[in-house]
């Protein structure tokens, strides 16, 4: 463990919090008029899965855990975990989906992602940057639509997720989608 001020918490980060283990998944840092400045996150508890949140002043001390990150192999999901291999050793682990969030349905069998482990346990992974996806559904391009025009469509890709679009895209068409802000990066080559 690592110990650094409330201030330079990040999301993602595993501390040690009241004697538990959490990730945090949001930060907001306010600074108020009067008074000190605070750091308001909120956090995901390892072994529970409960959500909740807590804050700390700027200067206050976190406890950070050590997080492995080691390279795996996404297999399958059975509809309630999901199956991984460690490259390094090919051992075999599983996650409950529901600890994957909104990531499990950019998973694809044989796609490598990053998994985090703290103490021997997978916490959370983390995927490759951008996927390649087919847009499902959405609306044909209108006659005199510009691409300069509007700031695009919404479109529903073929793992469910609803991004935007460029008027210009057609449904069946393999697109390029960063995995953390799910934004359209461009047409797949």
């Amino acid at each position: 463990m690592a110990s650094y001020t409330a201030n330079d918490m990040r999301v993602g980060w595993a501390i040690s919090h009241n004697g538990r283990r959490y990730t945090v998944t949001s930060i907001t840092k306010v600074k108020p008029g009067k008074g000190g400045a605070f750091v308001q996150a909120d956090l995901r508890d390892i072994d529970s899965g409960n959500k909740g949140g807590d804050r700390w002043r700027a200067e206050d001390k976190v406890e950070k855990l050590l997080v492995e990150d080691i390279e795996c192999q996404y297999l399958y999901s059975d509809g309630t975990d999901s199956y991984f291999m460690n490259m390094s050793d090919y051992e075999q682990f599983t996650m409950v989906d529901d600890s994957l969030g909104e990531q499990i349905k950019f998973l694809k069998p044989e796609m490598m992602v990053k998994a985090n482990f703290v103490e021997g346990q997978p916490i959370s992974i983390t995927l490759p940057k951008t996927v390649t996806a087919i847009v499902e559904e959405t609306e044909p391009a209108l006659k005199g639509q510009t691409v300069s025009g509007s700031g695009g469509k919404p479109a529903v890709l073929d793992n469910g997720v609803r991004v935007q679009v460029p008027v210009f895209i057609e449904q069946g068409e393999k697109i390029v989608v960063n995995t953390e802000t799910l934004e359209y990066v461009e047409r797949a080559k």
